[in-house]
């Protein structure tokens, strides 16, 4: 008998290849050779030279690697500042920072959940939420996109330690969720809320503080947040903020801070040097905001199904996974690079451009941009998605 213990891999690649669902890697070079609308870099920091000295210079001073997890080698100064300056700029009393925002949540949730306990997650929670649920052991109750009343009914429904968690900003359309009266629940039934802000920081609040900054939650007793420091401050990793006795509990019980090796010193030093561009220039917050309200109301104006952003993510639906794709790469070979989702990507199974609204796309580039996703649309006779 032949052995051939992964034949079945053929079968899925095939199937894949029949739904048009195939991901390839596409190295890019090292210059710019597009206009980008797909990448996280919300702020243009990445190539700012205060971000990338600032990362060489921590490369240089404390090594390549941080060496070991946070509680062994792993933890330097540079690590400790960084949680400082995440804290205070977003409001909260303390900070955790990790390997990525994903681990982010993944710590989170298996940290501040377990067995006995309930989360409730929103339908269109990003995956590290869904694999954080999975993770903690927690019983989880998955409720319609952006409904409180959904929340609170199924909160209602559970005797015992729960906790609701939500994206601020969902990633596919790039809604904001309503987290003012999600906090209004959890605090009717005395549970936690948890906020994943990656898509919020550095675009929402004042001067980018955040979603639970704009808000009024940053610091509450019931209020932990998420992010990561690979959008908006053009780097690596992830933080937890919160309350101090809820950061020290990460500390002690949370298996993917505890066993993950630190962030790299110059991921650490390059997130402080987006974070104090962020502070000496709060106005980049503003000018994503407004880069993407051009955006959405020029391919609306087109006739394109685009929906109207409330950070810096504005999506256009497309009437096929397989337009998706060939919409996606007549664009690039135009000269822009757009984002494409398409299931199982996508919770609600509608395939769409995702266009990345950054702060430092100038107006004749918000044109080009336009005019190519324009051009090169399929054929739709739908009206625009408000």
């Amino acid at each position: 008998m032949s052995y051939a213990p992964f034949d079945w891999i053929d079968a899925e690649a095939r199937g894949r290849a029949a739904a048009g669902l195939v991901r390839t890697l596409r190295p890019r070079g090292a210059e710019p050779e597009l206009l980008d609308l797909a990448s996280n870099d919300y702020l243009g920091l990445a190539r700012r030279p205060e971000v990338t000295g600032a990362a060489a210079e921590a490369a240089r001073r404390w090594g390549a690697g941080a060496t070991g997890s946070r509680l062994v080698t792993g933890s330097t100064a540079l690590h400790a500042e960084l949680e400082h300056g995440l804290a205070a700029f977003c409001g909260f009393e303390a900070a955790l920072v990790l390997s990525s925002g994903y681990a982010a949540n993944l710590a989170a949730l298996t940290a501040l959940a377990g067995r006995g306990s309930l989360i409730v997650s929103d339908a269109g929670n990003h995956a590290s939420i869904v694999d954080g649920c999975r993770l903690s052991r927690a019983e989880t109750a998955v409720v319609p996109h952006a409904d409180p009343d959904a929340v609170a009914k199924a909160l209602g429904a559970h005797d015992g330690r729960a906790l609701a968690v939500t994206d601020s900003v969902f990633s596919v359309d790039g809604d904001a969720a309503p987290l003012s009266a999600l906090a209004e629940v959890c605090r009717a039934a005395n549970a936690a809320l948890l906020i994943d802000d990656a898509h919020g920081l550095g675009v929402l609040g004042d001067g980018g503080r955040g979603a639970p900054a704009a808000t009024g939650l940053a610091g509450g007793d019931g209020v932990v947040a998420t992010l990561t420091l690979s959008k908006s401050l053009g780097s690596q990793g992830g933080a937890v903020l919160g309350p101090a006795r809820v950061i020290d509990h990460l500390v002690n019980t949370a298996r993917p801070f505890i066993f993950d090796t630190g962030l790299a010193p110059a991921a650490a030093g390059g997130a402080l040097g987006a974070l104090g561009v962020l502070r000496r220039e709060p106005e980049r917050a503003g000018r994503a905001r407004a880069v993407a309200a051009a955006l959405y109301s020029r391919l609306a104006a087109a006739g394109l199904r685009a929906v109207r952003p409330d950070a810096a993510v504005v999506a256009v639906r497309a009437p096929s996974a397989e337009a998706a794709v060939r919409w996606a790469a007549d664009c690039r070979a135009a000269g822009t690079a757009v984002g494409c989702f398409r299931p199982p990507s996508v919770p609600d199974g509608v395939s769409r451009l995702r266009l990345t609204a950054r702060a430092d796309l100038t107006e004749e580039q918000i044109t080009a941009a336009v005019a190519t996703i324009v051009a090169t649309a399929p054929r739709q006779a739908d009206a625009p998605v408000s």
